[in-house]
């Protein structure tokens, strides 16, 4: 039997109104002087501002740092652990997508460490280079439910010199504890709303058809396949149906999961994508996908057939396929790379960059130059 190493998420408060929990997370977690870490379109809409009244009306002196961009480069976390360091805190809550859960995640681990961010890069035994005692608590509070962030135990952060992205990891940067309050989602836009959601979808995706044995990441990825289709196009329809953002926050806990297993293909082009022309990372995903099941049929074409009879499809290849490129034209994802506003001046760099994206390995056949740029061109045409 082969051997494996499995890891499972912290502790998750989950449904509508957990929120409210929050000042007693803290008090659990041993933090006096909390950091809330955002993004600068979340900071001041008004699911951002009650969370901070709530903390002040519990009597926490709160500090706030929302100099977080989209994509998230290495100045907005050295400009946030300048922030956390003058401002005496001693832990952070990291709260809001991605972007905001990735820089707060990483401003804690970097708060009393003496070396570069690049030297915790996830190559190797890299971590293990890190001051445990250094690394300040965190508690995760997601307010889109996409990339899973709130149970991983890494950042992704661009590096601007390079316009790659990379992955800082430690075990330490697991949150203590989630606060997964769906309400906190129903004020996100559409675009987002999908664009996480189909972030979500990828991730599960890309897990399960990862090579290696690990059948509870398997499980765990099918479910949340399910709850993406089931709940996507519910949330798509009527943004206040907080039962449906429930299972899509799920899912996307659950992809963050499963994914230890590997990612792949879609998030190897993804990534170089994103760092080259900003575009979301949620989106560029739903764009590249089933361009990815295409070239990767060979590999996986028994596996989705068994998914697809899953999701109450005939269990075909094909029908998966279909469903994939159905979900997308119902939810307005863009059909080709054209249709995002990228075009093929950087191709050649793409690829280049694809196939040593730390992802690419987890890809189920070998993501050669060849094999990124055929990706790559079927989704500038449209070719699945």
């Amino acid at each position: 039997m082969t051997k494996a190493n499995w890891n499972y998420p912290t502790a998750i408060k989950f449904g509508p109104g957990r929120i409210a929990e929050l000042p007693e997370a803290l008090k659990s977690a041993g933090i006096t002087k909390p950091l809330l870490v955002t993004d600068a379109g979340l900071v001041n809409l008004p699911v951002t501002q009650k969370t901070i009244q709530l903390l002040k009306d519990a009597g926490y002196d709160v500090g706030v740092f929302a100099d977080v961009k989209p994509n998230p480069i290495s100045a907005n976390v050295e400009a946030g652990i300048k922030v956390l360091r003058e401002g005496g805190h001693d832990g952070v809550i990291a709260f809001g997508g991605g972007s905001g859960l990735d820089v707060g995640k990483v401003i804690a681990f970097m708060a009393g460490q003496t070396r570069p961010m690049w030297d915790f890069e996830d190559i190797g035994d890299w971590w293990t280079r890190a001051d445990p005692k250094g690394i300040f608590p965190i508690i995760a509070v997601p307010t889109t439910a996409g990339t899973g962030s709130e149970v991983g135990r890494a950042g992704v952060i661009t590096d601007e010199t390079t316009h790659t992205k990379k992955v800082i990891f430690h075990p330490l940067m697991m949150p203590k504890v989630v606060i997964a309050d769906p309400e906190l989602t129903v004020g996100m836009p559409q675009f987002i709303t999908v664009g996480t959601g189909m972030d979500a979808l990828a991730h599960c995706l890309e897990a399960y058809c990862a090579p290696g044995y690990h059948p509870m990441a398997d499980g765990i990825a099918v479910e949340g396949i399910r709850l993406v289709f089931e709940n996507l196009p519910k949330v798509y329809a009527n943004p206040n149906d907080v039962e449906a953002r429930g299972h899509m926050m799920s899912a996307a806990a659950m992809g963050a999961t499963a994914f230890q297993k590997g990612l792949g293909a879609i998030h190897a082009l993804s990534h170089p994508v994103g760092a080259l022309y900003d575009t979301h990372h949620g989106m560029t995903n739903a764009v590249f996908m089933p361009y990815v099941l295409a070239v990767n049929k060979s590999a996986i074409e028994a596996r989705i057939a068994r998914l697809s009879a899953y999701l109450g499809l005939a269990p075909t290849f094909e029908a998966f396929q279909h469903a994939v490129t159905a979900l997308r034209h119902r939810l307005g994802v863009p059909h080709t790379l054209a249709d995002f506003k990228v075009d093929a001046s950087k191709r050649e760099l793409i690829g280049d960059m694809a196939i040593v994206d730390p992802t690419a390995g987890g890809n189920p056949i070998e993501l050669t130059k060849e094999r990124a740029l055929e990706i790559f061109d079927r989704a500038m045409e449209g070719r699945v």
